[in-house]
């Protein structure tokens, strides 16, 4: 049996179970496309597996991210889907829970 590259198998769990609770909130964040500069949004959700920003950008599924939260830099992710106005990405490591309930938090 082969099994699916890693980033395959972790996209998929990502969507099937989300990873854990999807918290919704409107928390500004800064997130830069892989080779380009940083620009302001909003998260919209978030989850320990990743999250979705408002943003009208041409960021293609496949791409990386990096998401700045407070004090918390540069956290990468890979875009998993644009809508136009709404990017999904999955982040590269899944937030440690302490971090996750401090940014949900507001700490």
């Amino acid at each position: 049996m082969t099994l699916a590259p890693v980033s395959d198998r972790y996209t998929q769990a990502v969507q099937e179970d989300r990873c854990g609770p999807r918290i919704v909130l409107n928390l500004p964040a800064m997130l830069r496309p892989s080779g380009a500069s940083a620009f302001p949004t909003n998260l919209i959700d978030l989850s320990i597996g990743g999250f979705a920003a408002q943003a009208v950008t041409g960021m293609r599924a496949g791409g990386l991210c990096w998401l700045t939260i407070g004090p918390f830099k540069g956290l990468q992710a890979e875009v998993v889907w644009n809508d136009g106005q709404v990017v999904g990405c999955s982040f590269a490591n899944l937030l440690n829970p302490a971090v996750f309930d401090s940014i949900v938090n507001g700490r």
